[in-house]
């Protein structure tokens, strides 16, 4: 299975899918015309990664900022997380938010009451 790799925008995140490490990484803004669009083939490719997946996956969310749009696709991305979790494989996420940052800091909170995986929060080191 090959690596997913999407480069950052001024509107868009890198999102960088490592299938060998199991390793992923979403970082930037996130604020795409048509956020279904964007991230489909994302959602294609974890529907695929889920069918051979590694014992352990990481999922580091590094925004600084999402539209609501993007939040219901981060959701999506999270329940087909919280899948391979269901199904006995290791899922970790960790999530990024610049120490004066309340609004990113409140949406990983939030997450982490809605979804049923480990979020962990971290303040960026600068």
């Amino acid at each position: 299975m090959k690596d997913f790799l999407k480069k950052d925008t001024p509107k868009t995140p890198l999102i960088q899918m490592e299938y060998e490490s199991g390793y992923f990484l979403i970082s930037g803004r996130s604020i795409p015309e048509n956020s279904i669009e964007f991230y489909r083939p994302l959602f294609e490719w974890l529907d695929e990664y889920n069918t051979k997946p590694q014992t352990k996956t990481q999922f580091d969310v590094r925004l600084e900022y999402f539209n609501t749009s993007s939040s219901k696709c981060l959701v999506e991305v999270f329940r087909k997380l919280e899948f391979l979790k269901a199904s006995g494989h290791e899922v970790e996420v960790n999530w990024y938010y610049e120490e004066d940052d309340e609004d990113m800091q409140e949406s990983g909170e939030d997450f982490k009451e809605v979804i049923k995986l480990p979020i962990h929060m971290h303040i960026l080191e600068e």
